[in-house]
């Protein structure tokens, strides 16, 4: 069965627009792009264009690449300060004079809507979570729609990012699984996923994750988009033989991508209503 995250994604940005609708003020978001990095450009349209479509009051602002420290951060204050706007994300990767980390960590965490701020991971860490990093939290939405119980389930992320990996360990050890982190370097990774009831796969490595390194019968989101060399875009997973012994599978492109978008969305009212009821 494929997990369809584009038809996902469409339910949950419908709700999400059903509940604007119905609101006095429109929910903010802004989006700092810095420097012209092709990829960035289209995923900062991509979420302008799913603001509007929400009803949502979207703010893009553009950034030269040679941007200071000091101006990028007065630019995270400014919109700290700024009543319109409920949810903050700076686009990463930034360029390498730039600390992503500090710029992180200057925004304002009730507005973190990416969920990247050490005070959200930290309340993530404790299940206490309130703005949760978007494309885990995005998975454990495509994982409900399949009925699979986590609970007690042997769940193997691969890749510990900051932004994928660990979150998403995280999110399936709230949900009571038994999680197990691997990465490019574990040794016989093969024979630990045979074991997987779920594979999240994050890696950054095209068509890593082989058909017969997976559980008949497993669960396998693929958080990987990697472009190979003739344009096309391939996930960390090669689907084609995974499909083979997998239960549910998530596509590249068409997975997990419109939902990390739609999470944002989803978190962004989450912190425009924590603001109104203030």
């Amino acid at each position: 069965m494929i997990i369809d995250g584009k038809q996902i994604a469409k339910k949950l940005r419908i709700s999400i627009a059903d509940q604007v609708a119905t609101l006095d003020r429109k929910p903010g978001l802004a989006v700092i792009l810095v420097g012209d990095d092709p990829a960035s450009a289209v995923y900062v349209r991509n979420k302008d264009n799913a603001c509007k479509e929400v009803g949502f009051y979207a703010e893009k602002i553009n950034k030269s690449a040679d941007i200071t420290q000091t101006e990028l951060l007065s630019e995270v204050e400014r919109l700290n300060k700024d009543d319109k706007i409920d949810g903050i994300l700076v686009q990463l990767p930034l360029p390498s004079h730039l600390d992503a980390n500090q710029v992180i960590e200057a925004i304002n965490p009730n507005k973190d809507v990416d969920g990247f701020h050490s005070e959200n991971i930290g309340k993530l860490m404790q299940n206490k979570a309130y703005l949760r990093p978007c494309t885990p939290k995005g998975v454990m939405t495509m994982l409900a729609t399949t009925g699979i119980d986590l609970v007690g389930k042997d769940c193997i992320v691969v890749g510990a990012s900051n932004i994928v990996g660990r979150p998403m360990a995280m999110e399936l050890l709230n949900a009571r699984a038994t999680v197990t982190i691997c990465n490019s370097k574990t040794q016989d990774l093969p024979a630990k996923l045979k074991q997987a009831d779920v594979v999240v796969a994050a890696v950054g490595i095209p068509k890593m994750i082989q058909g017969d390194w997976i559980k008949e019968g497993a669960v396998v989101i693929d958080v990987g988009i990697n472009r190979l060399d003739d344009g096309s875009l391939a996930g960390d997973v090669d689907f084609d033989s995974a499909q083979q012994k997998a239960a549910w599978i998530t596509p590249v492109p068409g997975g997990v991508g419109p939902m990390t978008i739609a999470t944002l969305l989803e978190n962004t009212l989450t912190a425009y209503k924590a603001r109104e009821e203030k």
